[in-house]
């Protein structure tokens, strides 16, 4: 082992050997850390792979202003050129800005290099918010050193705390002080020992929602984490990059005397292939994180909470709130690769309906295809004028159709093959080229294909068309599944290129190159292999994606511009489904996300398996994602690769039906897995849809507070119960909207569960309404026999709920509703219900129905210009403080029938039934 270089060397050292979670060999960490021997690239530049020697930087030439401050960053010696090329002059922005509900909150860090060379996500990505407001009235404070240059962020309410963030080399990294270079970039900040730490993704994390920071809660080492970001096609690997993009993390940081709690976050507005480190180093007193960045600059966002529901919320101020979701949005899917044709697509619509498990939409994978290419349904298996009578039915039954759109583009085979999707695109020059001008051809599904590139400006109109022309030819979709757009290409490099499509066109192994070095504004960096090595799980940046040297339109190389591929494809198909669907909302589900990505569409998991693990991964994968503000996102329930169980199946049909987004979908081959293939997971399924079904009312609010304020639909425990810390690292169970909870069963053969209730609340059984009894370490162990999933309903909670659930969610929202008061012990509850059409796009009009309730009265109160066909037909009542049997109701200043007024003194209960209420009226219901 080659000696240390640095006094870090504890620290050196753990990165070396304790971070080995993805099996690579030493030396791929070792890079940066250890002093090794120069190397040539491949332009014949010398890196030293050694960044203990870069001098850092000294400020100079400060600005102040009321909002903040600009100053440039000289470098403080030699260049050390350690993994590129420093650059000599940078320099720093720091604004506090404005924002419309949390004002003051947020502080935007910016470090650039002087002569702006280096990528900047654009605004077409990513709209940046404006505004400024006073240093003096922020909570967050920005502290520095002059030279070498560092700085720390702290509250100005406790100036005396950790700081937030401190890249201060007396607590971070002694000898490692910034690095910014053409191709590389390093920073690290110090954490509170053991830092809890959530987000970073997209990553299915072995050490679950909180991420591994090298440190367990007694204080033994542990892995620690690299979170690599890197956008890739893989099937659901464990601790590695895969399908997403998402450098924003929410820490939370516990005050155990005082009981209480403060979250704040942390983005890092970049594209940039990066790897994100956590580390504990053995004996120190700090936790770290370090990012090491491909090229781009550091854009940070720092968020004030306090806690880390308005984090979420303050950051979708920056990356926009959620696309509004359409009400049949939350219904149960369908799907399957192996479906061989509309007959047998709506073969399974059938066999749903005769089985009588609820099914709201149908979909298709690449059966569909003619040749497996975009746009087009099979003549002989999917033919138009059945797939348009197909869907006809479908929308007659108030069901819906999703269609999948594959991210590659098949190149035409000859000049008498016709494919006008290709044709009209190139014409119109709006595909991926390589760096001497000629097409970028990779190969996908249906051989040889182009790829769109989105900074052209002809994409978007040429999408739209080809969209369109589908729907004229019978696949009338009523939403989009976006696949395959990390992006994904089965070759390395332009294997297309050079190929003679009128006599090879069926050879797809052909020519595998990646030519030239460089493009665009890309023209003195090594591209195709930059000096230092990211963990991408593929290894190499070009390996089953576009090379990193193709270009766009602008001059922009797929290495800067990779991980937002598949959410610019999304952008681009969120405005054509305006324009095809006008006044309908769209509904899009994509694999690849970046920041920003829930402004446009949903999400699911990706390529899972039918394991038991898998159903547990899902919970932490879903509430990623509510961090992320993607919150319409679900996995492939019961398992998308290899053969599910009925008993796994059975348990995940009824775990899914408590995620935003609820699909069945596997893989070609594999056993069938629709909930009616077994009568238990039937009846399982039957069950857990109509709980999902009342809910719709409540989840259709939850969604609609995203879409305005940012508000996770679904949160971890430890963010709904803040100030707890034993609920900290519970990755088992989830909370839908603050008043739900659920303990599903992930343990094959299980006829229990032991579930976490958090403390500061009383939970009620969702069927029985029955108290649970928990026991003195906060926990309580469950009857759960197969077919049931356990949900409890808190006290202080008023849930609007559809009273007669029905097979689709028109016929369920048709009937009438009820309504769910649980009070405290107080004889507080309250809660509010969002109610549109469902379908328009926004600003439409809207009702919120409030409800309050106190000891002894409850008040319903509608505000907005919707009217609400709906009754309210049925009032339950529980919690209800010195209950006597002989109670005596009055609706509206009325005396309610004795008749329709049913007591239970022991679960405290009271229910008013046969009411026809308006609730576009004030309302009043009192009992004595």
């Amino acid at each position: 082992m080659v000696a240390l270089v640095s006094s870090a060397a504890a620290l050196l050292l753990l990165s070396a050997t304790v971070l080995l979670v993805d099996g690579r060999e030493l030396s791929s960490l070792q890079r940066g850390l250890y002093a090794q021997s120069p190397t040539l690239d491949s332009r014949g530049v010398t890196h030293s792979l050694n960044v203990s020697t870069c001098p850092g930087y000294a400020l100079a030439g400060l600005t102040e202003s009321a909002s903040g401050l600009t100053a440039k960053l000289n470098l403080a010696g030699t260049a050390c050129n350690a993994f590129g090329t420093d650059f000599a002059n940078l320099t720093i922005s720091v604004t506090y800005e404005t924002q419309t509900r949390y004002r003051n909150r947020r502080l935007h860090v910016s470090i650039a290099d002087s002569n702006s060379s280096n990528f900047v996500v654009p605004d077409s990505v990513i709209p940046r918010p404006s505004g400024t407001h006073p240093k003096e009235s922020s909570d967050l404070v920005f502290n520095y050193d002059s030279s070498p240059f560092a700085f720390w962020i702290t509250r100005r309410s406790s100036p005396d705390a950790t700081p937030l963030f401190d890249t201060h080399t007396s607590t971070a990294l002694d000898g490692f002080p910034l690095v910014f270079e053409d191709q590389y970039l390093q920073l690290t900040s110090a954490l509170p020992k053991g830092a809890n730490i959530y987000g970073l993704g997209e990553i299915i994390a072995s050490a679950g929602i909180r991420r591994d920071v090298g440190i367990d809660g007694d204080g033994n080492p542990t892995n620690g984490t690299i979170q690599t970001m890197w956008a890739r096609d893989a099937g659901d690997p464990i601790d590695q990059n895969e399908y997403g993009v998402h450098p924003f993390y929410i820490e939370q940081r516990y005050d155990a005397d005082a009981s209480s709690s403060s979250s704040h976050g942390v983005f890092l507005a970049s594209a940039a292939g990066s790897d994100i480190l956590l580390s504990t180093p053995p004996g120190s007193n700090v936790s770290l994180i370090e990012y090491r960045l491909l090229g781009g600059i550091l854009d940070f966002y720092f968020l004030s909470g306090p806690d880390p529901i308005s984090v979420a919320e303050q950051y979708s101020e920056i990356v926009g709130t959620p696309t509004w979701q359409p009400y049949w949005a939350f219904g149960f899917h369908l799907c399957r690769w192996g479906y061989a044709s509309t007959n047998e697509t709506k073969e399974q619509v059938a066999a749903m309906r005769a089985a009588n498990v609820p099914l709201e939409v149908m979909w298709n994978d690449i059966d569909l295809y003619h040749a497996r290419r975009d746009f087009t349904s099979d003549p002989v298996s999917f033919p138009g004028d059945e797939e348009r009578a197909f869907i006809e039915e479908l929308h007659e039954n108030h069901q819906r159709y999703i269609a999948i759109v594959d991210a590659a583009v098949a190149h035409t085979a000859n000049a008498t093959d016709v494919y006008d999707p290709y044709t009209s695109g190139a014409e119109r020059d709006v595909f991926v080229k390589n760096p001497d001008g000629s097409e970028y051809v990779g190969q996908v599904w249906p051989g040889y294909t182009v790829f769109p590139d989105w900074f052209s400006e002809g994409a978007a109109g040429w999408w739209t068309e080809a969209l369109r022309n589908w729907t004229d030819g019978g696949v009338t979709f009523d939403g989009l599944w976006l696949d395959m757009n990390e992006v994904s290409s089965f070759c390395t490099g332009s294997c297309g290129s050079g190929v003679d499509f009128s006599t090879d066109a069926s050879s797809h192994e052909r020519r595998a190159t990646t030519p030239g070095l460089g493009a665009g504004e890309e023209q003195d960096v090594d591209v195709n292999d930059p000096p230092y090595t990211i963990h991408n799980g593929n290894g190499g940046l070009s390996i089953s994606t576009i090379a990193t040297n193709a270009t766009h339109a602008n001059g922009f190389v797929e290495y800067d511009t990779h991980n937002m591929w598949g959410t610019m494809e999304a952008i681009a198909s969120h405005k054509a489904l305006l324009d095809i669907l006008p006044g309908k909302r769209p509904f899009i589900i994509g694999r690849s996300t970046f920041a920003g990505a829930g402004r446009w569409e949903g999400h699911w998991l990706g390529d899972n398996y039918s394991l038991w693990s898998y159903m547990r991964y899902a919970i932490q994968g879903v509430l990623q994602f509510q961090m992320f503000q993607v919150p319409m996102v679900g996995p492939d329930t019961c398992g998308f690769s290899d053969n599910t169980t009925e008993q796994l199946c059975n348990r995940w049909m009824q775990l899914s039906a408590f995620f935003p987004f609820y699909r069945n979908h596997n893989t070609i081959g594999a056993l069938s897995q629709e909930p009616y293939r077994w009568e238990s997971v039937a009846n399982a399924s039957r069950t857990a849809i109509a709980i999902r079904y009342a809910l719709l009312p409540y989840w259709y609010s939850l969604f609609a507070n995203a879409s305005t304020r940012g508000t996770p639909p679904l949160r971890p425990l430890a963010f709904a119960f803040p100030d707890q810390l034993s609920l900290a690292g519970n990755s088992d169970q989830f909370v839908i909207g603050g008043d739900l909870l659920v303990t599903p069963v992930l343990e094959e053969n299980a006829t229990s569960v032991t579930g976490v209730f958090p403390s500061g609340a009383v939970w009620r059984d969702w069927y029985t309404h029955e108290v649970v009894n928990v026991s003195a370490d906060g926990t309580a162990t469950l009857d759960a026999p197969l077919g049931h999933i356990n949900v409890h309903v808190r006290d202080g909670a008023a849930i609007l709920l559809h009273a007669e659930p029905g097979y689709t969610t028109n016929e369920t929202r048709e009937g009438p509703f009820e309504l769910l008061v649980v009070q405290a012990a107080d004889g507080y509850a309250q809660g509010e219900a969002y109610i549109d059409d469902g379908i328009s796009v926004q600003p439409t009009p809207s009702k919120t129905v409030k409800f309050a309730a106190t000891e002894g009265k409850l008040t319903i109160g509608p505000e907005g210009d919707y009217d609400i066909a709906q009754k309210l037909t049925r009032v339950t009542i529980l919690g209800v403080p010195g209950l006597a049997s002989n109670v005596t109701v009055k609706v509206g200043g009325q005396e309610a029938p004795q008749a329709s007024v049913a007591v239970d003194a022991g679960l405290r209960r009271i229910v008013v039934d046969g009411l026809e209420l308006d609730l576009n009226e004030h309302l009043t219901i009192a009992w004595s």
